[in-house]
C-alpha cells in the first residue's frame, strides 16, 4: 500500500497544466490513478517508474506561480504517487524554490555574494535592481565569476530564466591561439548548428570510437592518464572499464554539469559554446562502457547552456546521432536533460543521483561506489564535461600524442577560471605545468592597485596561496606537494586592497549554508567555523583558542564527514589564517 495522504488543498488549473506539460514533454501520462487504486494497490513500481519526475514537475510549478504551493504539491503527488510530505521536503532543499507564497510580483532577480562578486560590488548591483523595482534575492554564486557582479533572474508567471549577460557577444580571451585543444572549437564553430560543428571536426572521434570498438576506446583513454577535472583527479580509465566490466543490468553515463564551486564557470562556457562536443563525448563514453542511458544533470541557474544542450540533443538525434544505432556505431544511446535547483551539495556525485531521482539532495555513503551502485542503483560512469572533451583528442589522435603535452603525472591541458583582480578575467587552456604566474600574466597581470594579496586556488573548497607561491607549477602533483589543489579550476586573485577577512567570513558562510545537515560533524562544524569567525571579525583578533577550536573542528570534519563538503569546509579558512590573511591574536 501506498502511503500518500493528500490534504484539502488543490492545485490550480494553470499550475496543474504546467505539471502536466513539463510531464508530457518527457513522455509521461499525467494521469491521476483512482484513489482506491492508489491506496490499496501496491504502487511500488509505479512510484519507481515516475519518482525522478518529481523536480522537473517541482520547477513548472515554481515557474508558474512564483512559489510551490500546498496544492500543487498535492498534484504533483497524485501524479507521480510521490507522498506529499517527501515531495515537500525534497522542494524546501533547493534555492531556487519557495515554498511560501512570495511578497511580490514578478520575476526574482538572484544576486551572487560570493568572493568575486563581493570584491566586485554586488550592493551597489543589488541597490540598481531594488531601485527599479525588481525583487532580488542574495544568493551563493552564479557560476559567472568572470563577469562579476553576477546575476539571474529567475522567471515567474510561465516567463523562462534568463541572464542579461548571455545577451552579449561571448568573448572567449585566447580566441584564436592555436595551442588550444579543448576549446578550438569555441568562437570559430557555431554552437547552435550541427552542420558548423561537422565542419569543423565534430563527430569524427565517435566515428573512430566505432570503429576501434570498446576495448579500444578503454585502452586508450586508460593509457591517456586522463583523471578527473572536477576536482578529485580520479583516473577515467579505471572508471570507464569498472563499468563496462559490469553485466545484466542498465547501466549509465552521467555529465555532472551541477558546476556550483565559488569561482568555477568553465563547464558553463564549454555547454554554451561547445555543446555538440559534450554529446559527442557522452555517446562515446557510452559506447566503451556499454551503457544506452545518457544524463545530463545541469544547475538551474544555467538557462543558456540548457537550452544550447538541449538543442544539441534534438538535432543529433534527428541526425541519427543519438538514439537507436547511434552514429552508425552498432551502440544505441541517447541522453535525457535534469536541471537541478540551486544546491551546491549536488555537485558530489551521489547527492546528484539522489537528486535526479527525486529525492533530497543528500550524498551516500561509499561504499558502493557508482561504477556498481550509481543511478537507481545500477552502474554509472560520472564525469564533467572537461573531463568529457579530453577523450575527443584521446580518440583522435592516440594516448601518446595526448600525453605529449603537459607533464608525465598530469598529461594534457587544464581549464582554468581567472577572475578576481586580473586584467583580463575568462576561461583559459594551458598545458599542465604552467606556472602560476605565466598564467596571470596570460590574464593580462594584476588589476586593481597591482599589488598581488592572495590567490584563491580550487574555490571555496580549496586554499590561499600568496605572492610566493608564482613559480608553482599548476599541476596535481605540484600543488599537492605546496598544500594547495587545482581543484575545480578556480584561480581568483585579490589585491591589497581587498578585505581579506570578509572574504573568508563569507566563505564559512558560505559552507554553513550549503551543508545538507545529513552528519553531525559537518552540520554542526560548518555552524561553528562561521560563528567564530564573526565574532574574530568583531572583536579584531582571534585567540589563540578560538584558532585552536577552529584547527580542531577541521579535523573533525575531514575525518568524520560523509563527503567532500565537509572534507573541505575548513581549508581555505585555514589557509588564509596561515598566511596571515585575516586577524589572529599572537600565541602566549
Amino acid at each position: 500500500m501506498t502511503d500518500i495522504y493528500l490534504g484539502a488543498d488543490r492545485a490550480t488549473d494553470a499550475e496543474a497544466a504546467a505539471v502536466d506539460a513539463a510531464l508530457r514533454s518527457r513522455g509521461v501520462d499525467p494521469v491521476v490513478r483512482p484513489e482506491t487504486e492508489r491506496l490499496y494497490t501496491s504502487g511500488t513500481a509505479r512510484r519507481r517508474e515516475r519518482r525522478h519526475f518529481l523536480l522537473p514537475a517541482l520547477h513548472a510549478l515554481q515557474n508558474e506561480a512564483g512559489w510551490i504551493s500546498p496544492g500543487g504539491i498535492n498534484y504533483v503527488a497524485e501524479v507521480l504517487d510521490v507522498p506529499p510530505a517527501e515531495a515537500f521536503g525534497v522542494a524546501t532543499f533547493y534555492d531556487l524554490f519557495r515554498t511560501e507564497p512570495p511578497a511580490h510580483d514578478g520575476d526574482t532577480f538572484h544576486v551572487c555574494v560570493d568572493a568575486a562578486c563581493q570584491i566586485a560590488g554586488y550592493d551597489d548591483l543589488a541597490a540598481s535592481v531594488r531601485a527599479a523595482g525588481g525583487h532580488v534575492h542574495l544568493g551563493p554564486c552564479l557560476g559567472q565569476c568572470e563577469r562579476a557582479p553576477a546575476l539571474f533572474v529567475q522567471g515567474a508567471g510561465g516567463r523562462p530564466d534568463h541572464v542579461p549577460a548571455d545577451d552579449e557577444p561571448f568573448e572567449l580571451p585566447q580566441a584564436g591561439d592555436e595551442s588550444l585543444r579543448l576549446l578550438r572549437r569555441i568562437g570559430v564553430a557555431d554552437p547552435e548548428s550541427l552542420e558548423s560543428y561537422l565542419a569543423h571536426g565534430g563527430y569524427r572521434a565517435l566515428r573512430r570510437a566505432g570503429e576501434m570498438g570498446a576495448e579500444a576506446v578503454l585502452e586508450a583513454v586508460a593509457a591517456s592518464g586522463l583523471s578527473g577535472r572536477g576536482g578529485a583527479a580520479f583516473p577515467t580509465g579505471v572508471k570507464w572499464r569498472a563499468v563496462a566490466a559490469e553485466t545484466g543490468r542498465p547501466k549509465h553515463v552521467v555529465a555532472n554539469c551541477d558546476e556550483s564551486e565559488p569561482g568555477t564557470f568553465k563547464d558553463r562556457i564549454v555547454m554554451e559554446q561547445d555543446p555538440f562536443a559534450v554529446i559527442e563525448t557522452m555517446t562515446i563514453a557510452g559506447l566503451a562502457t556499454g551503457a544506452q542511458n545518457g544524463w545530463i544533470y545541469i544547475r538551474g541557474e544555467y538557462p543558456l547552456a540548457t537550452a544550447r544542450l538541449q538543442g544539441a540533443i534534438d538535432a543529433a538525434r534527428a541526425a541519427g546521432l543519438l538514439g537507436k544505432d547511434a552514429a552508425g556505431t552498432g551502440h544505441d544511446f541517447d541522453i535525457a536533460i535534469w536541471r537541478g535547483a540551486g544546491a551546491y551539495i549536488c555537485g558530489e556525485e551521489t547527492a546528484l543521483f539522489n537528486s535526479l531521482e527525486g529525492f533530497r539532495g543528500e550524498p551516500r555513503n561509499k561504499p558502493p561506489f557508482p561504477t556498481t551502485h550509481g543511478l537507481f542503483g545500477e552502474p554509472t560512469a560520472i564525469n564533467n564535461p572537461e573531463t568529457l572533451l579530453n577523450v575527443l583528442d584521446i580518440i583522435l589522435e592516440g594516448a601518446d600524442a595526448y600525453r605529449t603535452r603537459g607533464t608525465e603525472r598530469s598529461p594534457g591541458t587544464k581549464l582554468l577560471c581567472l577572475s578576481g583582480k586580473v586584467g583580463r578575467p575568462g576561461l583559459y587552456e594551458v598545458a599542465f605545468g604552467t606556472t602560476l604566474g605565466d598564467l596571470l600574466e596570460l590574464a593580462g597581470g594584476i588589476s586593481g592597485n597591482g599589488e598581488l594579496q592572495a590567490v584563491l586556488m580550487g574555490g571555496a573548497a580549496g586554499s590561499f596561496v600568496g605572492p610566493d607561491s608564482l613559480g608553482l607549477p599548476l599541476t596535481l602533483e605540484d600543488t599537492r606537494a605546496a598544500g594547495t589543489t587545482l581543484g575545480s579550476g578556480v584561480v581568483m586573485a585579490f589585491d591589497t586592497s581587498d578585505d581579506m577577512t570578509d572574504v573568508v567570513v563569507r566563505i564559512a558562510e558560505f559552507f554553513r549554508n550549503e551543508s545538507c545537515g545529513q552528519c553531525v560533524p559537518c552540520r554542526v562544524g560548518a555552524v561553528r567555523q562561521h560563528e567564530t569567525l564573526v565574532q574574530m571579525q568583531r572583536r579584531g583578533s582571534l585567540s589563540p583558542a578560538r584558532r585552536a577550536l577552529i584547527d580542531e573542528m577541521a579535523e573533525v570534519m575531514v575525518d568524520a564527514s560523509i563527503c567532500g563538503l565537509g572534507h573541505t569546509a575548513a581549508s581555505a579558512v585555514r589557509s588564509a589564517l596561515a598566511l596571515g590573511l585575516i586577524a589572529s591574536a599572537p600565541s602566549r
